[in-house]
């Protein structure tokens, strides 16, 4: 894959990354992060040099919160697929006692 140079604008500073991806992709992510930042700085005030790094770590924390909840999702249902999987087969097993 090609790397291409991108500006994006991160709050009120703009970066240049180079990356390999979309120029969209990195557009999207980056006001994800100024989406963050907005919440860490109050309206008004001047970001200070540490607010990307707050803005990262709100979301990195927002991350570990959905990778947790989808965690519990997962073993929830593998549970539920088990217990339908175990009536199902106590069903066919009454099925096959029949005349």
């Amino acid at each position: 894959m090609s790397r291409r140079t991108v500006v994006l604008k991160v709050g009120s500073r703009e970066y240049k990354v180079a990356s390999s991806a979309s120029e969209e992709e990195l557009t999207r992510l980056g006001e994800a992060v100024s989406a963050k930042l907005a919440q860490v700085v109050p309206p008004g005030r001047p970001e200070p040099p540490q607010a990307v790094l707050l803005a990262a770590l709100a979301l990195a924390h927002d991350l570990e919160e959905e990778r947790a909840r989808a965690r519990t999702v997962e073993r929830r249902s593998r549970d539920m697929l088990r217990r339908v999987l175990v009536r199902l087969d106590s069903v066919l097993e009454l099925d096959e006692g029949a005349p």
